[in-house]
């Protein structure tokens, strides 16, 4: 692989938009970040569930318990978690590997399987054996180019142990 530099913007002026050479340059540096990974769901106004499979996710603030989503706004999801004044994290299990899959794919029936749970109240589907379950209020929504970054304000989290499923060189992998 070639790496070639490119000049940096001025502070305070916003950058040009990359050339094909650096997205794929940038894309394949972030493939070298290993990830968690995630299934993020919301329900709609009609109560339908949705969600996607999510690597871009990170803790923001533990004062305010604050944690960060990002979404593409190519994604089928889009729309709703766009306006969802609430949505989960669920951290996933190496066990998890299929799951991560069909939440990933357009046009897949998501929700078919049972794995899924609705919470007290707010109706959310939730993974009930994810290693983690953080449950959010939508505290802000920031542009971020081809993603949508949602800031979740933490209303309750639980985890459990067990062997972390990463993202990692654009496939599913273990620790260890």
């Amino acid at each position: 692989m070639t790496v070639r530099p490119h000049p940096l913007p001025q502070v305070g002026r916003s950058a040009p938009s990359p050339d094909l050479g650096l997205a794929a340059a940038f894309r394949d540096a972030m493939a070298c970040l290993a990830a968690p990974v995630t299934i993020v769901t919301t329900v709609d106004v009609h109560d339908t569930p949705w969600g996607f499979t999510a690597s871009a996710v990170c803790s923001l603030s533990l004062d305010p318990p604050l944690l960060l989503v990002s979404i593409a706004r190519s994604s089928s999801c889009f729309e709703t978690f766009r306006t969802a004044p609430r949505f989960v994290v669920n951290v996933l299990g190496a066990e998890h590997r299929e799951l991560a899959a069909r939440f990933a794919q357009h046009g897949a029936d998501r929700f078919a399987a049972a794995e899924f749970r609705r919470a007290d109240g707010t109706r959310l589907p939730y993974l009930p054996d994810a290693t983690a379950v953080v449950h959010c209020a939508t505290d802000d929504r920031l542009d971020g180019g081809d993603h949508l970054m949602l800031v979740g304000r933490v209303l309750t989290a639980s985890a459990r142990a067990g062997q972390p499923l990463v993202w990692h060189q654009r496939a599913f992998g273990t620790l260890g």
